[in-house]
């Protein structure tokens, strides 16, 4: 059975980078860093100028990603 992996951050909507804290947890996994940055971006657009908590399960053996986005925090 595939080990998976999760991610937890909290982006700017919309305005996610390949850089902390997203390049430092992804990298060692060997996923396509720019391709679930890409995706981030997509899902949490709507949340432009808000903090949204994401998260990242990656299946370790395939690759494979799904992203999913939390609620926006309120401060």
């Amino acid at each position: 059975m595939p080990e998976k992996k999760i991610v937890s951050v909290l982006v700017m909507g919309g305005e996610a980078t390949a850089g902390a804290p997203l390049g430092p947890q992804l990298g060692p996994l060997g996923v396509n860093v720019l391709g679930i940055v890409n995706e981030i971006n997509k899902v949490t657009s709507d949340f432009k100028g808000m903090r949204v908590p994401v998260k990242i399960e990656v299946d370790q053996e395939t690759k494979a990603f799904s992203v999913s986005v939390g609620t926006p925090t309120t401060s």
